[in-house]
């Protein structure tokens, strides 16, 4: 058992490294994986159930002892994103298309990575953990009443369908991994070492499934749209930093809001991009390289956090 915690521990710790390989695979040799688009749905299900699992009522109990940088962390995150992603769409002119892609990026709620680069950051985990948990459970109103509000202006969004497909996707998994936890506590405490090689593989394969989908418009729009994601992504991690400060939060908590916020659930942008915009493949394409740049830069991010304690 303790060889497979420290495994894990390996796991998550690498994490960026497998999913930038995974999104090299996806790139080199799409015709070889037309297959994965296939059972994305159901990867991403999985992943959610997974989170379901390793939550506990303390991690929900947070909002009532802490309520303050729970409730600043998760408007924070459908304020500072939507807005920043709605910002940069206009400043950068983008394609009707592309504009829309970055828009659901940023109506995403927050990255299930993001409780591993909290933790990589000496954050503070449980709140990281609360503040994906309440976005994920808030997404299937927030997403899709944002995204119809910012992105309808560029092409029709059928918020009902998309809400519709949040829950599928995202809301039954996580609540059906929390009533098997409840249920079989015992049984879900002997497989918990081991489910950060779940979420490291299913973020890769959806990584991986969204990257070979849209490699031939990586290479024609590529460069445009990693600059916006990367201003994006940078952004939110910098207001996320200012806001925990600004209303007074300590160093760890700041930092958690920053992950956070800066952190999107793009692999769920980009299946619902897929899903719903079949007819316009490129509005994928922001979440395709989200998935990718965020991992990397919040595993940079939390390097930088690390050593600048150290100094202190």
């Amino acid at each position: 058992m303790d060889k497979l915690i420290r495994l894990s521990r390996w796991v998550g710790q690498t994490f960026a490294v497998w999913v930038v390989v995974f999104g090299l695979i996806g790139f080199l040799h799409p015709p070889a994986l037309t297959w994965a688009m296939k059972d994305l749905e159901f990867i991403l299900g999985l992943i959610m159930f997974g989170m379901g699992l390793t939550l506990t009522p303390p991690d929900f109990a947070l909002v009532v002892k802490r309520p303050l940088p729970v409730l600043v962390g998760v408007v924070a995150q459908f304020v500072i994103m939507p807005t920043l992603a709605w910002v940069l769409a206009k400043a950068f002119q983008l394609d009707p298309m592309l504009a829309a892609g970055v828009i659901l990026v940023g109506c995403a709620p927050g990255g299930t990575s993001s409780n591993v680069i909290s933790y990589l950051a000496r954050g503070d985990v449980a709140l990281s953990v609360t503040m994906t948990s309440i976005s994920t459970l808030l997404a299937p109103v927030m997403t899709p009443l944002l995204t119809g509000w910012l992105a309808g202006q560029y092409l029709p969004v059928d918020a009902a369908s998309m809400a519709l497909s949040i829950v599928e996707m995202v809301l039954v998994p996580v609540v059906g991994g929390l009533v098997v936890r409840a249920l079989l506590p015992r049984a879900v405490e002997r497989v918990l070492p081991a489910m950060p090689w779940v979420s490291v593989a299913g973020i890769c394969y959806v990584v991986l499934a969204v990257v070979s989908g849209s490699a031939d418009r990586i290479l024609s729009a590529g460069p445009l749209v990693l600059l916006v994601v990367a201003a994006h992504n940078c952004l939110g991690y910098l207001l996320g930093y200012l806001v925990g400060r600004v209303v007074g939060r300590d160093e760890r908590a700041a930092r958690t809001i920053s992950i956070e916020v800066g952190m999107q659930n793009s692999g769920l942008a980009a299946t619902l991009a897929f899903k719903h915009f079949a007819a316009l493949p490129e509005a994928a394409l922001p979440g395709a390289v989200f998935s990718i740049w965020h991992n990397l830069s919040g595993a940079l991010l939390a390097m930088f956090f690390r050593r600048a304690q150290a100094r202190d």
